[in-house]
């Protein structure tokens, strides 16, 4: 009787139609994970306006910080041990739970009850919860689509599957920009109801179609694993913090403490997953050349495109949209809508790109889709400050091709390198490269832009507001903050000099708060020193890219 339902379920899981089911439910999930991981972006204003909460003040910067950055830092510290637990109790039970929890979380955002500082930890808490979901979605949907397809099919489904994650993550800065300009609760809402199809379809369509192989789940190694990678990621976090009277925060004892004890405790993982019976990670899986170089590829990609898109809405916000006329509240939606070139680009080679793969092997276009890319960055990096847009459309366009054109063959690459019964982990790995590259990405990204902007923007401030009689104390005062204000300040769609005079500016006559207000007068001031930092951002995104095509060239391809 076992074996002729092993049978049935095995003709069940290799059938074309389930097949397609399995598609179109792993490709629901990613989309609602990989969205909410962006959807708050653009909506953070409405979000600390609608909880009475002030994100610029110095004292809730790590507010604002962790209502960006908790999602992804628990979903890139769990994936790989869901992922692999995944294994050993059913992938299909691990997604179907992630569904529930993701949804019930978004239920719990949306009916926020708290304001002030409780209403902004209850969101940071519940968010942290989402994530847990979110991880359980990321690190089994890969798993469950390999276990459906064969080698023949596989990329152009990781193609759908990889696109639609994409498009969520972009689909979040658009979606969360319009819903907040109506109720910022309907930007956690809007989940529920595709989490409750979700979840009722998948419990309902999908079955285990993989061999568990019951073990016993490695404490020390999650523990070690999940402690130190935390502990590595809140360094890069309150690293871009202004801490001791410093700019940034990386010498401040918290900070230090936390990058060397993650990193420690990295390192004991590896040593006690040596030595466990059953590890939550087999470094054996390093060994193979495919997989450790997909790995590698995907970490280094993440890294050098991660927080670029947070650059890129800084430089329309902060500067090209006001000198075009558009208001700074305005700005967080059309700087979303100025980017859609980029998904576009994505959307446009991603499943071209999987299928080609299919038959062509995967280096081609994993190397070649990297070259595209860090090429881009260079052309990013020739533009002025006020470019033409048409120009800017076209790189981000190709940016969005290269890296379209990299994503898909790499999941299947990587995926398709190990054996069935270690998918989930392999997954959960991948996942962890990519967001945790993410995560560090936006930490390396702003330091390198306030190193950038501190050269020379105190005293084009200092300058600038005191030849429109902002009194010299106070002139001062604001060229000495922290750059990080402003960066964050033009981030959230406010205006930043509007926003950092406070009650000084009320003091100036109308004319000259007129000029300081203006939506030329920040730009202009801020231009050059932006130029500077953006030049050493850029030009490092586009090494750790060229990197990432060295690493793919060296990976090869999975041979059908």
């Amino acid at each position: 009787m076992s074996s002729t339902l092993a049978e049935r379920r095995a003709m069940r899981s290799t059938s074309e139609h389930y097949r397609w089911i399995v598609l179109s439910n792993t490709t629901l999930g990613t989309f609602l994970a990989m969205f909410n991981s962006s959807v708050v972006i653009i909506s953070l204003p409405a979000i600390f306006r609608g909880i009475h909460v002030a994100p610029l003040d110095p004292s809730n910067i790590g507010l604002l910080l962790w209502t960006l950055q908790g999602y992804l830092v628990v979903t890139a510290v769990l994936v790989v041990t869901v992922g692999r637990i995944g294994d050993i109790v059913g992938r299909v039970k691990m997604y179907n739970a992630g569904f529930a929890v993701f949804t019930v979380a978004s239920i719990g955002l949306a009916a926020t009850p708290l304001t002030g500082t409780g209403g902004a930890l209850w969101i940071i808490i519940v968010r942290v919860i989402q994530g847990i979901g979110g991880a359980l979605i990321m690190a089994n949907s890969t798993a469950i689509l390999t276990d459906a397809f064969d080698a023949t099919k596989r990329g152009m489904a990781m193609g759908f599957n990889v696109i639609a994650g994409i498009v969520g993550s972009f689909l979040g800065l658009i979606v969360g920009g319009v819903l907040s300009a109506v109720d910022w609760r309907l930007v956690f809402f809007v989940s529920v109801p595709i989490g409750i199809v979700g979840a009722v379809w998948s419990i309902l369509a999908l079955h285990e179609a993989s061999e568990r192989h019951p073990a016993k789940i490695d404490w020390w190694g999650n523990v070690t694993f999940a402690a130190g990678l935390v502990l590595f990621l809140v360094g890069m976090t309150y690293g871009i913090q202004p801490a001791g009277g410093r700019t940034m925060g990386w010498q401040s004892p918290l900070v230090l403490t936390c990058l060397l004890a993650g990193l420690g405790l990295l390192v004991a993982f590896v040593m006690v997953e040596r030595k466990a019976d059953d590890p939550v990670l087999h470094l054996d899986l390093f060994k193979t050349r495919i997989f450790a170089g997909g790995g590698i590829s995907i970490l280094l990609a993440n890294i050098g495109r991660g927080g670029v898109q947070f650059l890129l809405i800084v430089w329309l916000q902060g500067i090209w949209l006001p000198l075009h006329g558009y208001n700074f509240i305005d700005t967080p939606l059309w700087s979303s809508l100025y980017l859609i070139p980029l998904s576009v680009g994505f959307v446009t080679s991603g499943p071209i790109a999987g299928h080609l793969s299919d038959r062509y092997g995967q280096r081609m276009f994993t190397t070649g889709g990297m070259v595209l890319t860090a090429c881009s960055f260079a052309a990013l990096c020739m533009l002025p400050v006020n470019f033409g847009y048409p120009v800017f459309a076209v790189i981000l366009l190709l940016n969005g091709i290269g890296t379209g054109a990299f994503s898909a063959p790499n999941t299947s690459l990587m995926m398709g390198s190990v054996p069935a019964s270690m998918r989930g982990a392999a997954s959960g790995i991948r996942a962890t490269f990519m967001n945790t590259g993410f995560v560090v990405s936006i930490g390396l990204f702003f330091s390198l832009m306030v190193v950038g902007l501190s050269v020379n923007l105190p005293n084009a401030v200092r300058t600038g507001l005191s030849a429109e009689g902002v009194p010299a104390s106070v002139a001062n005062h604001v060229a000495q903050l922290p750059p990080v204000g402003m960066l964050f300040a033009a981030f959230l769609g406010y205006n930043p000099l509007g926003t950092l005079l406070g009650p000084a500016l009320q003091q100036l006559t109308p004319a000259q708060q007129a000029v300081i207000t203006s939506r030329g007068f920040f730009p202009h001031l801020i231009s050059g020193s932006f130029h500077d930092g953006l030049l050493l951002s850029l030009g490092f995104s586009g090494v750790l890219c060229a990197l990432a095509a060295v690493a793919s060239w060296w990976a090869g391809s999975v041979k059908h």
